[in-house]
C-alpha cells in the first residue's frame, strides 16, 4: 500500500476511447509544460516499469484473448502498483510533473463498464493500491466510438482491446462521460471530433488555465 504523498509536481493524466488521439497530444502537452519551466515524466499504463511493460505485453496479446476479466483487472492493477512506487510517487515527490498516458479511470471504463465488473471492486484495489493518490487533472478525449474505432484500425494491425466490438467502446465512453460530470473540477473534456489544430487549440486554452494557477 502506498503511503500518504507530500504532492510537490502535478499529476496528470490522459484518458479516451482508441483513435482519440490522446497519445499523440501528450507530446503536445509535455512541450508546453517544459517551456513553463516544469521538469516532466511522460509515462503510460499499463507500463511504465519494467515489469509493468512485461505485464502490458501480456495485457495486450491477441494470443490470449479469452482471458477472464478478473485477471485483466488484477494484471492492470498489478502493473499500476509497480507504476506508482517505482516511477510515479518518486518523481512526484521530486516536484516533477507526471504526464501518464491512461490510469485508474480506464480501469473503471475498460474492466468496469466495458467487461461488467462491478465497480465496487474496482475502487477496493484503486484504494489498497493507490492510497491517497489520485491525478490532479485528467484530460479526456471524447470521441464517438464508431470513429475513434474507425482510426485505430487504419493505423494497422489492432491488440486485444482493439478487437473489441463497437457496444464494448460505447459502453468505455459512457463511463467515461459519467466520470467527467461527477468530478468536474478534476476533468478537462476535449472534443477530439476536430482536426488537430482544432484540438490542440482546446488543449492549448485548457492547460493555460492550469499553468497560471
Amino acid at each position: 500500500m502506498t503511503t500518504k504523498l507530500v504532492n510537490k509536481g502535478l499529476f496528470i493524466s490522459f484518458e479516451g476511447v482508441e483513435g482519440a488521439g490522446k497519445t499523440t497530444n501528450i507530446s503536445f502537452v509535455a512541450d508546453k509544460i517544459r517551456k513553463a519551466g516544469h521538469q516532466i515524466l511522460l509515462t503510460r499504463e499499463p507500463g511504465g516499469t519494467t515489469t509493468g511493460e512485461a505485464i502490458r505485453n501480456i495485457l495486450i496479446s491477441k494470443e490470449l484473448p479469452e482471458m477472464h476479466q478478473i485477471t485483466e483487472l488484477l494484471l492492470m492493477f498489478a502493473a499500476r502498483a509497480e507504476h506508482i512506487n517505482r516511477k510515479i510517487l518518486p518523481a512526484l515527490e521530486q516536484g516533477t510533473w507526471v504526464l501518464c498516458d491512461r490510469f485508474t479511470d480506464a480501469s473503471y471504463a475498460y474492466q468496469g463498464a466495458g467487461r461488467g465488473i462491478e465497480l465496487e471492486k474496482i475502487k477496493l484495489l484503486e484504494d489498497l493500491v493507490q492510497g491517497s493518490l489520485r491525478p490532479d487533472i485528467t484530460f479526456l478525449f471524447d470521441l464517438d466510438a464508431n470513429i475513434g474505432l474507425a482510426r485505430a484500425q487504419s493505423r494497422g494491425e489492432t491488440d486485444r482491446f482493439e478487437q473489441q466490438d463497437i457496444d464494448f467502446f460505447n459502453r468505455v465512453r459512457s463511463q467515461y462521460l459519467k466520470m467527467t460530470k461527477s468530478e468536474p473540477q478534476r476533468f478537462r473534456l476535449i472534443e477530439a471530433q476536430y482536426d488537430l489544430k482544432h484540438v490542440q487549440g482546446q488543449i492549448t486554452q485548457k492547460l493555460d488555465e492550469i499553468l497560471k494557477k
